[in-house]
């Protein structure tokens, strides 16, 4: 008796994660008759953060239909902006994510960030537990069941990176409220308070200042602040509500 075949269809904003031979049109797939359909997706490479319906047949189905032999499978990407359940929304990055980290955190976005190689069940734990949108280009911790809810990063550019996030998912953009090196919340400072974090030339040169009221860490606009400026103009320009 031959093994049950299902036919597959992979929607292009996909395709970078199956192999080439089934980057484009319909394709015939053997199946066990027992994997659920969200079983035989991920086999295929597609992490199921970034399904977001599977269509069987003309009508949507759950990743838990077991598919039968016949079936024509429909897979297709999340649709934008993905709006997920409860608030607020918070997010967790892994130790290769810190410069997106530190943009999310300039514009006013909960980022939490491992500088640290903690290990996969250590972050997808953390995720569920703080209710955080765990952001890694590993597709591995990804497929975790634990995670509170995830994301593929497609792009290695910092820019293109931040750009996709907030197209997805379109947090709320509070820039210049947030320190950039612990998530912490800002709050105006006097120059006395942050004295001790200052070279003579800034205390000469500025007086406005914050500091983070969770790791003291003072903040000034100082040379490099053009250079922010233009990341949270392009952001609120595009994104802002």
């Amino acid at each position: 008796m031959n093994a049950p075949e299902i036919r597959v269809e992979v929607a292009p904003e996909l395709a970078l994660f199956v192999p080439h031979a089934r980057r484009v049109g319909v394709h015939p797939l053997t199946v066990d008759g027992v994997s659920t359909l969200g079983h035989v997706v991920e086999s295929l490479g597609v992490p199921l953060t970034e399904v977001g319906s599977l269509v069987v047949d003309g009508r949507e189905v759950p990743v838990s239909h077991v598919p039968s032999d016949g079936e024509s499978v429909a897979v297709r990407p999340v649709a934008r902006p993905q709006r997920l359940p409860g608030a607020p929304l918070r997010f967790l990055l892994d130790v290769h994510l810190g410069t997106l980290a530190r943009r999310m955190r300039l514009l006013g976005v909960d980022t939490a960030y491992e500088s640290t190689d903690i290990g996969d069940p250590a972050l997808a734990t953390r995720s569920a537990a703080e209710s955080r949108v765990m952001l890694s280009r590993d597709r591995g911790l990804l497929r975790r069941r634990e995670l509170y809810a995830g994301a593929y990063v497609y792009s290695t550019d910092p820019g293109e990176q931040l750009r996709d996030i907030l197209d997805r998912f379109r947090p709320a953009l509070v820039p210049w409220t947030r320190c950039t090196a612990c998530n912490g919340l800002l709050r105006a400072a006097t120059k006395d308070e942050v004295a001790d974090q200052l070279a003579h030339g800034t205390q000469r040169s500025y007086d406005v200042f914050a500091q983070c009221g969770s790791c003291g860490r003072a903040y000034w606009k100082g040379a490099h602040h053009e250079q922010l400026e233009a990341i949270v103009e392009r952001a609120l320009a595009e994104f802002a509500s």
